[in-house]
């Protein structure tokens, strides 16, 4: 796990530029930094050492010929089995392996395969790869974007950086806050697809290579989720299913705990954790840490629950108790940790600074649990709707004003929601998902804005674009086009980009079992027939709940999330006053609209809770901290 930067094309000062930029990410990789330069390539690398600790593995790495360099950032799970599968045609090359690192694996692959080698691995990584001869720069990026990677067009230059504030820091590009992307941050608290907060610069999309040479720039997709759906036989039984999926967590979890550093894992006590950790607790070769954040609060805290479990199975366990004051005193360099804008992450920020504590450099998360196997709310809400198509019989008129009605009747997001939906004209899938992870209406973004350019629907574009009718994805099962759309928006753009940067801060690194590739292409391919929503991720519990206690699989999801109404109205109202009145003052934004939204929280109206709040303060935050404007 590390860091990743680079200048292709020639620019001034690129020794100097390559320098700050890799101090940037200096916290991603304590262990070692490199530095290199070719004829019109520049690329650093800072290095958080996990597997083979020897200065040789360290970055950027070079071929024996000296053709070829390689910068990489995150981890090969099963480079062991690929070394094996290239070892005789790398001696053939004059490539003999001389390190024991998944490092020198990825670019002997490379080199011999070319692009089509990263369909062979399993991991997490985004790369930078340097063939000087050819002059050519291949960026890509891990199947479902769990390592973040950006890059910027600057004249007949290219940056490129793991993080965002990186890449500002190379001083050849503008801090120019993009208007589309801003509405798209005001309707779901967070940027969505290849926009950033920054006019610009792009997110290298999960699945694909940018391949840059004199003579072309081009984005290929090497791995897409429909293209690569394993459909379940159509004969095939319930346990054929569950088995399936109980092989593929337990080699995924193995896999994940290949490592030469201490390991652990963050368990809250819900389903997915306390499964991961179940299995992590069996296959480790020693006594399993986990770590479990606690609140005074007893209706935000997990702790008896994981505590449960960590007992269960016999792990060392680490409760990270979090008194009232403590929030305040963690919020400064949590906000700061923050690479990109957004409502969440904090959790993560101080969850991983205890394990990171306590000696830990790698950590498994149940990420993705709720994604895969229909674990919110939104998947019973649209199979729901599908029995009620009858509503479109009606005209659009008077569904809006029944919509009006039920708000009127009972005030609240729910109903707000709803009304939305059913005043659609069509109630698909990607038609009523875009406002299941909505924080501001389309209209109130419009009416927030001061010159509003259009955005704010990206969403529903990218779940059109994978699963609306005459898309690839459209023939799939419901509930596997609605896990779909949780994998290409809420998670890459929210859970892994916070989880990344928030972890990482700490030189933390946090591995994902859930998102092994070949588990999502398997659980998509399920009928929805035998993922029962009458119980909480029905298929997950039955392939792998003997390893929990019946109440675990069973109780309702909490969610792990700080109590923010209580914070928010008390040792924080000072720090929410000052941003809020501050994003107020930008010129984006109708000041009057601002303040109304803050008065109606602090008046505790139930249209305007916290989450719909906190966002605007981390955005406000984060635009001063980067000197955006």
């Amino acid at each position: 796990m590390c860091g990743i930067n680079g200048i292709y094309g020639k620019a001034d000062g690129i020794r100097d530029r390559i320098a700050a930029m890799n101090k940037a990410l200096a916290h991603r990789g304590p262990d070692a930094e490199g530095q290199w330069e070719g004829e019109g390539i520049a690329l650093g690398h800072r290095r958080l050492a996990v597997i083979d600790l020897d200065h040789r593995a360290d970055q950027p790495m070079h071929s024996p010929c000296g053709r070829y360099t390689l910068v990489y950032n995150g981890e090969i799970y099963n480079f062991r089995e690929l070394r094996e599968s290239l070892a005789a045609d790398a001696t053939a090359a004059e490539m003999p392996f001389t390190t024991d690192s998944d490092t020198e694996v990825l670019l002997t692959g490379l080199v011999l395969r070319g692009p089509d080698f990263l369909k062979r691995c399993n991991g997490m990584f985004a790369l930078a790869f340097w063939d000087a001869r050819e002059r050519r720069l291949i960026l890509a990026r891990d199947r479902l974007g769990i390592k973040p990677l950006y890059y910027a067009r600057a004249a007949d230059k290219m940056i490129f950086s793991s993080e965002l504030r990186a890449l500002l820091r190379s001083g050849l590009t503008d801090r120019n806050l993009d208007p589309k992307s801003l509405a798209d941050y005001l309707r779901y608290q967070t940027v969505h697809g290849e926009r950033t907060a920054v006019e610009g610069v792009r997110a290298l999309p999960p699945g694909t290579f940018l391949l840059i040479d004199d003579n072309e720039e081009v984005i290929k997709t090497w791995w897409h989720p429909l293209r690569n759906v394993r459909m379940l036989r159509s004969n095939a039984d319930y346990a054929e299913a569950t088995e399936s999926v109980r092989t593929l967590l337990e080699d995924s979890v193995k896999l994940r705990l290949t490592t030469d550093v201490p390991y652990g894992a963050f368990l809250s006590g819900g389903i997915d954790s306390s499964i991961i950790t179940a299995i992590a607790a069996r296959a480790s070769k020693s006594k399993l840490r986990t770590f479990t954040v606690t609140f005074d609060e007893a209706e935000h805290s997990e702790g008896a629950f994981a505590k449960k479990i960590a007992d269960r199975c016999g792990t060392d366990h680490t409760e990270i108790h979090l008194p009232p004051g403590s929030l305040l005193d963690s919020l400064p360099d949590a906000l700061a940790a923050a690479d990109h804008p957004g409502g969440d992450g904090i959790n993560t920020f101080v969850v991983s600074q205890a394990a990171k504590a306590a000696g830990i450099t790698v950590v498994l998360s149940g990420l993705g649990g709720d994604e895969l196997f229909a674990g919110y709310p939104v998947f019973a809400q649209i199979k729901s709707l599908q029995t009620r198509k009858w509503l479109l019989s009606y005209p659009g008129f008077a569904r809006a004003a029944a919509g009006t009605l039920y708000k009127m009747w009972k005030p609240g997001i729910a109903s707000a929601k709803i009304a939305q939906v059913i005043g659609e004209d069509y109630f698909d899938t990607e038609f009523a998902y875009q406002y299941s992870r909505e924080v501001m209406s389309l209209g109130d973004v419009k009416r927030t804005m001061r010159n509003y350019e259009g955005g704010g629907n990206e969403v529903f574009r990218i779940a059109h674009e994978g699963i609306g009718y005459g898309n690839e994805g459209y023939a799939l099962p419901l509930l596997s086009r609605v896990s779909y759309a949780e994998l290409s928006t809420y998670l890459p753009s929210v859970l892994l980009r916070d989880a990344d940067h928030m972890s990482m801060a700490h030189a933390l690194e946090v591995r994902v079992p859930f998102l092994d590739h070949r588990l999502v292409e398997t659980v998509l391919g399920i009928p929805d027939k035998f993922k029962d929503l009458t119980s909480p991720k029905k298929l997950l519990t039955d392939a792998a709940g003997d390893l929990i206690p019946p109440e675990t699989a069973s109780r309702t999801k909490m969610g792990f999330t700080f109590p923010w109404e209580q914070r928010m109205r008390n040792e924080l109202r000072e720090f929410c006053d000052d941003h809020m009145e501050a994003l107020a003052l930008r010129p984006q934004f109708d000041t009057r609209q601002v303040r109304k939204r803050y008065a109606a929280f602090r008046k505790g109206s139930k249209d305007v809770t916290w989450s719909r709040i906190w966002y605007l303060c981390a955005l406000e935050a984060w635009l001063q901290r980067n000197e955006v404007s």
